[in-house]
């Protein structure tokens, strides 16, 4: 018999030292074939499904949404594995009860909004002036600005993608996001030449006392063209949660 703290060979593979293994415990019942059963066969399918489902349910959801089709009628991409569409987050579009006007037809979620109006006037405490170009965009404006100037300028959905987030992937939806250019300086409106500007400069050093944070800096993980026009408010619970994902990717 086998010295004690010794493991029998057939537990390593190896059928030549089967005999070290009592008789007892080679000893089986014979288990006879079954017979095929449509019922068992379609119970046991019925499991898998089951497990499959299951299984699915405990995948993260930007794992799931990454074997999901495209949303978007008209676009040739499916979603990235941590839920991206042609390098822009997915964005739920802000509730109207949320949103409040700071200016004749431009509206901003109402805790972006009064830290909106703060930082502008600090900053012409400070001799200079922000101008707000553009705040919330519903979901149905984003998608005539995507895909109309996209014909418009024969661009790819790639290309476009670039300077331009696809209807449902846009920071504007969420009511948080601001364009903002310079006062003095109008013909950098929406340029990288905004970085030129007083008023670039002087939110490098004072947005994030408001919450604004830059939303495409040069060389972003996002792959989005640089935008230094546009910041993203991140001063409450909710914002911080929309943003979340995009943070995450930035560190």
């Amino acid at each position: 018999m086998p010295s004690p703290g010794r493991v029998p060979s057939v537990a390593r593979g190896r059928a030549s030292d089967f005999d070290d293994i009592p008789l007892a415990r080679r000893t089986a019942t014979p288990i006879p074939p079954r017979r095929f059963s449509w019922r068992t066969a379609l119970l046991g399918a019925g499991g898998v499904v089951v497990a499959a489902a299951v299984a699915l349910a405990v995948v993260p959801a930007p794992l799931r949404r990454w074997w999901q089709p495209a949303p978007l009628p008209g676009l040739q991409a499916k979603l990235s594995p941590d839920g991206r569409l042609l390098g822009h987050f997915p964005y739920a579009e802000a509730a109207a009860a949320e949103l409040v006007s700071i200016a004749p037809g431009v509206q901003l979620q109402r805790d972006a909004a009064a830290a909106l109006q703060a930082l502008q006037a600090a900053a012409a405490a400070d001799g200079v002036d922000i101008r707000v170009l553009s705040a919330y965009r519903s979901i149905a404006l984003q998608k005539q600005i995507f895909f109309d100037v996209k014909s418009e300028r024969n661009q790819s959905a790639l290309e476009r993608s670039r300077v331009s987030a696809p209807p449902g992937f846009s920071e504007h939806s969420t009511g948080y996001a601001v364009d903002l250019g310079d006062g003095r300086a109008a013909a950098t409106n929406l340029s990288a030449s905004f970085e030129s500007t007083e008023a670039f400069a002087w939110l490098l050093n004072h947005a994030n006392r408001f919450h604004f944070h830059l939303s495409f800096p040069r060389d972003n993980r996002q792959g989005v063209s640089y935008e230094p026009w546009h910041w993203r408010f991140e001063g409450s619970a909710d914002a911080l949660r929309t943003f979340e994902p995009a943070q995450r990717l930035e560190n």
